[in-house]
């Protein structure tokens, strides 16, 4: 593979010929281009970061040893959280989701931190699902008051900042801190990503992941009957 600034300017050309967004042009020259000598991962590098390699390189470009290396290269495991999302962000130009979970994964397999433990020690559960409708529909379903208590009844949090369609952070009833993420997967399908923080311990962990499994499985019948409706 040519060098990375080298390789950038190539996804910029064909971003201009093809009118790509930049991942979706990223993606289609790495796979014209011969892999040369790309390291595999150790087995536990999956493990540890709780995603396969499949996954995370055709979201990023890279596997866990790739990444790993390269931000070992950087010495990332001396930053804190936040530095080394900058990094893989800016210099690798990854989308804010996976900004995320390239770093959540990168600390784990260094050893900064356990499967639903943030770097500070407290613990976090993590939810995505995937629903049958527009991204803008999903969105307001968690921004709606009135759409929320149909699926989240007896919840009342404070929406501390948001862009609508994109992101949202909230402040739990319990003074815990959410962050949705929201992703558009076609005209009718769209996926959030719920990271529950400040969690005090592993059992609350397991418990509201159960909890949000459950009240997205709620949001998706609602918004299956709706869009049933419709048609």
């Amino acid at each position: 593979m040519p060098a990375e600034k080298d390789f950038k300017r190539l996804v910029r050309t064909r971003m201009q010929k093809t009118g790509e967004a930049y991942t979706t042009a990223r993606a289609q020259l790495l796979r014209k281009q011969p892999r040369q000598s790309a390291p595999a991962s150790r087995p536990h590098y999956v493990k540890l970061a709780g995603m396969s390699d499949a996954t995370i390189e055709a979201r990023t470009g890279r596997n866990w040893a790739q990444w790993v290396m390269e931000l070992d290269r950087a010495a990332a495991h001396q930053w804190p959280h936040s530095e080394i999302a900058k990094y893989v962000h800016e210099s690798y130009e990854v989308p804010d989701w996976w900004t995320q979970a390239v770093t959540v994964g990168y600390e784990r397999i260094k050893g900064l931190r356990a499967i639903g433990q943030r770097r500070g020690g407290a613990y976090e559960a993590s939810k995505s699902k995937v629903f049958p409708v527009s991204v803008t529909q999903l969105y307001r379903a968690f921004d709606d008051a009135r759409s929320r208590r149909r699926w989240l009844p007896g919840v009342k949090f404070a929406i501390r900042t948001r862009v609508p369609g994109k992101s949202m952070r909230v402040t739990w009833p319990d003074a815990t801190s959410v962050e949705l993420y929201f992703v558009a997967k076609g005209p009718s399908k769209s996926q959030v990503a719920v990271q529950h923080w400040k969690l005090s311990d592993r059992m609350s962990v397991d418990r509201m992941k159960v909890y949000w499994t459950e009240q997205l499985a709620a949001l998706e019948a609602i918004l299956t009957s709706k869009a049933a409706k419709r048609e």
